[in-house]
Parts: structure tokens; C-alpha cells; sequence
């Protein structure tokens, strides 16, 4: 080894010795034992414990009877006393040295203002202070401005003060802009990320098993040397077993009929009740508050999911939030986007998929770009000429041409809005739109009693009906339905904004949600606040099937990618899965809210049988369909 002194390094790196590559390799060293301690404490659930418990209670009888008892005897020894050793070290001589220097009263104002020790006043003061005792020193003649280092605190104690302060509050100062720097540092902030979600998914494995369809790993080591979990988990079956068992039982008694069997083409014994068995939920404590407005997916990455918060009521209006949840934390958001108003729909692109378009309550649209984490937007309609003086009810991109060939597809983003507009927004420098569609008021056809004389009609307020929802046709997206607030489903076309193609009447109140079906592309569903679902054909103006299952609105409704029979519906009070093709009176699955809250919006997971309900809470839980049979 070779020391050498921190004096004698005084060479410089030139250019060249900073570009030069070094190759640093990293080995493993040799594991070094300090201590070990055998442990003297023995779990209850292991295998020795029973032979533990026996010798402690034969050692505890026999110090009980000690007296007399031939098993203990008393033996004394004595040990022999380790022999003492002196050791000697050698190290530098300690050099003394005498130092002087003059100081004058700049010397006192300059040290105060470049430590920052005391404010602006206690300097000026000190330099009054130094000016007066440095009168009284050249007084005695300046042979004294010079001394030792012992006698100097006698002649300046007060430069001696500062720099003895100093130097301890500078290196203070010096750690914590250190340590701010180390965690305010990018790689520290991405390997914290990393961190949290390795933490999050083995915390959640089991539950994110169930939700990707895959089997849930258990520990073999825990399970086989812990008898008391094997026990829990056999009984836990057991009772399982039994309460299915006895569900059987009762199904077989209530379908005996063969017919009703041979209809169900299944045995009594398959029949498994349907029932939504809860995962984890979307929440944190920046969304305590809000409402769930709207949920969207990504459609390049299925794990992440963008949901908006915001509120419905007018009086009760803040600032709104669109956050990008991923499977891979369900704890906190990837991404947070902080509104100046509610948000009430948002989506992402198909062509781009890390933009996210966000309608909000006040009438303005923005699109941020989830890749960055900057949460300021790319684009903003607040200075469109054009834009919304409504709430945005509901937005999405669509494709301009599925029939076009090669890849000259482009999207273009379509809005919906109180003030009764259908726009269709240029994205360039800044954001415009276009109107598609001004939705007029449509007089409700009322039948004339025989005898009742007609009466004036009232001139509405506005001549414009307010918009709340579209959906485009899955095939031909030159079609699209448009809901409005008066209770009517107007169907639209792209090449005429002046007139609708067909008006379907059925709602007495808002119409919130409608949705194609995306299997059987003639038919589409519709809810409204006057606490039905309607069923419709598109060649028809009269409803095929209504459904009405509780006293509630209805507040969005939404199909099962997988099956042409079933659907989603939220409402106040529960969350309900229909299957048609089971029952058309009452649904397969009620999912009651939690005291207090109420459900506003449902959307099911594109890969796996999940399916997402946001609530007014701010929590959007995650459900599995459990034995529902969805055919094709």
C-alpha cells in the first residue's frame, strides 16, 4: 500500500484522460462472518415446538424441586483470567504552528455577509464594535496587530468568534444541499419508482393473478412448515365446500323440471351462482372528494387506464383532475393532470397513443401527452372563438375512414356539449373546431284527446336542445347517435348537419349514456334519468325491450366486449349485470354502493372478465365476473 500525501497530488486531467474509457468491474468478496447467534426461541407452529414445550416443563418441574432432588448438583470452577498485553503504535510527529494576520473592519463586515451567520442589523452593529476596539489597539501601537495563536482571542475575540461559528454552520449547510441534491436527482426519483412498484406488485400478486386469468403463486416453504396456515386453509376449503354443496342441493331441488335442464343444457351440479367478487380499488388522497366522471383505456397499452374526476352539480364545481392509473401500482397514479375546472369525459388517441383528451365543465378541451411529466397541456381551446359554453359531456376520437386502404387513416376528435353543439376539433397549432351538428328542439308527440281543445305552445327558452352523449355506429362511423337533454336519441350523419336522419322517443328525462353493440351492429342501447334502460333496433322507433330494475337513475351503461348479451349498468344505489340471453326481467348480478356513495360510471377490462365501477367517492374498484357463462 501506498500512501501519499492529499499535498503531493497536483495533477491535472487533460482533455484526452476525460474521454478515455476505464472499465470498472465489480466482483463478489468472500462473505464475512462477524457474529452469529444462534436463536433460543422456537415458533409455536413448528415441528420442534412440541419437543421445546416438553423439555421447558421437565426443566421447570426439576428447579421447582431443587431441593433434594437427586437430578441437580451444584459444581463451582474457576477460570483463569486472560493474560494482559500492551501494544504500542507509532504516527507523525505533531507539528505546532504559530500563525498570524491583520484584520481590519471590512475583514469583519465581508466574513458576516459571505457566512450569512447573522442578519444585515447584528452585522452592522458588530462592525461598530470592531471599529471601536481597533481604535483602542492603535492606541496602544501597532506592534500588537501581530500575535500567536494564543494570545489571539485577547486581541480580536470577535473575528474569533465568527470563524469559529462559521466554519461548523457552512458544512451544516454544505450536507443539506447534498442531501436535497441526492433527492431531488432523476435517477434517485426512477429507482424510487421502480422500488414502489416492485413493492405494489408482490403486495398485489395474488389479486393481479386473478385478474390476468393466471394461477396465484403460494410460497412452498411457508405452506409446509406452518401446520396451523395448512389447517386455516383446509377448513377455509371445507366451509367452502360445504356452503357449494349445499347450494347444489337447492338448485337441484329447484330445477328438477328436464325441460328447464335440458334448456340450460347443464347438469345441477355445474350450476354456480354468477356474483362480482371485489380485487383492489383505484384511490388515493388526492381523489377523496370527487366524483368519477368518465374511464377510458389505452389502446396500445392495456394495463393503463385514464380516469376523470370532477363533480355533476353545478353548485358544487372545483377544480378537477385526469389521472392515468397502471396495473403495475394500484396505489398511486402514473400520471396526474391538474384541471382549472371538472373533468367530465375524457379518452385517448387510437393513432397516438400517449395523447389524452380531456372535455371539462366550463366548455374547454385539452390534450396532454402522458408521456411527459410535465402536467401542463400540449393544446387548449381557451383561445378558440369556437369553443363550448357548456359542459363537455362526452368526447372521442374516431377514425375518419375505416374503409381506407394503406395508412393514410387520420382521427379526428369529436365533442359533445350543453350548449347543444356537435363539434368536430382541428388539432394544429392551436385547437378550432367545426360544427358536425346544432341539435334543434324536437316537439314531443302528445295524443289529442277526443273534445280537448289544442293549446298554444310555449316558445322554448332556447331553440337548441342540450347534447349529453354520442356513440358512432362500430361499422360506419359516418353515423353516430346523439342523446340529448329532453329525453330523445337523434340519429346523425357526418354529410348532413342540418337535418336528423331519425328521431327514436322513449326516455321522459336526459338521456346519459348510449352504446352500440359491437357484436350485433343493428342494435344499441340507452339510459336515461327516468330509471330505465332501453333496448333498441336502429330501423325502429319504438323500443324492443325496457328494463327497470330499482328506483334510480340510470348513470352510464356500457356492453361486455365478449358477449352480445350482456351489459353494465350503474346506478345510484348498485351496480347490475345483465344477461340476456338468461333473463330479460331481472339482472344475473347486483353489486350494492357503500354507505354514503353512489355509483357513476362502469367500463369493462378489453382482455380478462373485470369489470371497473367508479363511484362519487373518488374510488374506482376493480371486480371479477365470477361463473358467468357469456356466450359467443
Amino acid at each position: 500500500d501506498v500512501q501519499v500525501r492529499q499535498e503531493e497530488i497536483k495533477e491535472e486531467l487533460t482533455e484526452e484522460d476525460l474521454d478515455r474509457r476505464v472499465d470498472i468491474y465489480l466482483t463478489e468478496t468472500e462473505t464475512l462472518w462477524i457474529w452469529d447467534m444462534p436463536s433460543v426461541v422456537v415458533s409455536a407452529e413448528s415441528e420442534d415446538a412440541a419437543r421445546v414445550v416438553e423439555r421447558n416443563k421437565i426443566y421447570a418441574d426439576m428447579c421447582k424441586n431443587r431441593p433434594g432432588n437427586d437430578r441437580y448438583v451444584e459444581k463451582t470452577m474457576q477460570t483463569i483470567n486472560g493474560a494482559t498485553k500492551n501494544k504500542e503504535m507509532q504516527c507523525d510527529k505533531i507539528i505546532m504552528e504559530e500563525k498570524g494576520m491583520t484584520v481590519t473592519n471590512w475583514d469583519f463586515y465581508d466574513t458576516f455577509n459571505a457566512l450569512e451567520i447573522e442578519p444585515t442589523s447584528r452585522a452592522e452593529g458588530s462592525r461598530a464594535t470592531a471599529g471601536k476596539s481597533s481604535k483602542s489597539h492603535a492606541a496602544k501601537g501597532h506592534d500588537q496587530t501581530m500575535a500567536s495563536s494564543s494570545d489571539r482571542g485577547n486581541i480580536f475575540p470577535g473575528c474569533t468568534m465568527v470563524l469559529e461559528g462559521a466554519v461548523p454552520a457552512r458544512i451544516h449547510k454544505e450536507e443539506e444541499c447534498h442531501s436535497e441534491a441526492i433527492l431531488t436527482s432523476e435517477n434517485f426519483q426512477q429507482d424510487l419508482f421502480f422500488m414502489e412498484r416492485i413493492l405494489m406488485e408482490n403486495i398485489f400478486q395474488p389479486k393481479l393473478a386473478v385478474y390476468r386469468q393466471l394461477p396465484v403463486l403460494t410460497d412452498p416453504d411457508v405452506t409446509s412448515d406452518t401446520r396451523g396456515t395448512v389447517a386455516a386453509m383446509k377448513k377455509s376449503k371445507q366451509e367452502e365446500h360445504d356452503k357449494e354443496k349445499k347450494y347444489k342441493e337447492e338448485q337441484k331441488e329447484a330445477f328438477m323440471d328436464s325441460s328447464v335442464l335440458s334448456d340450460l343444457n347443464q347438469t345441477p351440479e355445474e350450476i354456480l351462482p354468477p356474483r362480482l367478487e371485489w380485487l383492489w380499488s383505484y384511490t388515493c388522497d388526492l381523489t377523496k372528494g370527487y366524483s368519477v366522471s368518465s374511464m377510458a383505456w389505452n389502446k396500445a397499452n392495456p394495463d393503463l387506464l385514464a380516469v376523470g374526476y370532477g363533480a355533476f352539480d353545478f353548485k358544487e364545481q372545483k377544480k378537477g383532475l385526469a389521472c392515468c392509473w397502471s396495473l403495475k401500482n394500484p396505489m398511486w397514479p402514473e400520471r396526474i393532470f391538474r384541471c382549472e375546472h371538472g373533468v367530465t369525459a375524457l379518452d385517448f388517441s387510437t393513432t397516438s397513443p400517449n395523447l389524452l383528451a380531456v372535455g371539462m365543465y366550463n366548455g374547454s378541451v385539452a390534450i396532454y401527452n402522458v408521456r411527459s411529466r410535465n402536467d401542463a397541456a400540449l393544446l387548449d381551446s381557451g383561445e378558440s372563438p369556437n369553443k363550448h359554453t357548456g359542459p363537455v359531456w362526452q368526447l372521442r376520437w374516431v377514425e375518419q375512414d375505416r374503409g381506407a386502404t394503406g395508412d393514410g387513416k387520420k382521427e379526428r376528435l369529436i365533442c359533445i356539449s350543453a350548449d347543444g353543439r356537435v363539434t368536430e376539433w382541428l388539432i394544429q397549432k392551436r385547437l378550432d373546431c367545426t360544427d358536425l351538428m346544432k341539435i334543434k328542439r324536437t316537439e314531443s308527440e302528445k295524443k289529442k284527446l277526443p273534445g280537448q281543445k289544442e293549446r298554444k305552445s310555449e316558445a322554448p327558452i332556447s331553440q337548441q336542445a342540450a347534447g349529453m352523449c354520442f356513440d358512432f355506429h362500430p361499422k360506419d362511423t359516418n353515423f353516430y347517435l346523439a342523446g340529448t337533454e329532453e329525453g330523445h336519441i337523434h340519429r346523425c350523419s357526418c354529410s348532413c348537419s342540418e337535418q336528423f336522419l331519425e328521431t327514436y322517443r322513449g326516455h321522459k328525462g336526459p338521456v346519459y349514456k348510449v352504446a352500440w353493440n359491437p357484436s350485433s351492429t343493428d342494435m344499441f342501447l340507452s339510459c336515461s334519468a327516468d330509471w330505465s334502460i332501453i333496448l333498441w333496433q336502429q330501423d325502429s322507433q319504438t323500443p324492443v325491450l325496457t328494463f327497470s330494475s330499482a328506483s334510480a337513475c340510470v348513470q352510464d351503461i356500457t356492453w361486455s366486449p365478449k358477449s352480445a348479451f350482456v351489459f353494465a349498468a350503474a346506478k345510484e344505489s348498485r351496480v347490475e349485470i345483465w344477461d340476456l340471453s338468461v333473463s330479460i326481467l331481472d339482472p344475473v348480478i347486483s353489486c350494492f354502493a357503500n354507505p354514503g356513495a353512489k355509483f357513476t360510471s362502469v367500463l369493462f377490462a378489453e382482455n380478462t372478465d373485470c369489470l371497473l365501477v367508479g363511484d362519487s367517492d373518488g374510488d374506482v374498484g376493480v371486480f371479477e365476473l365470477q361463473n358467468l357463462a357469456a356466450p359467443s
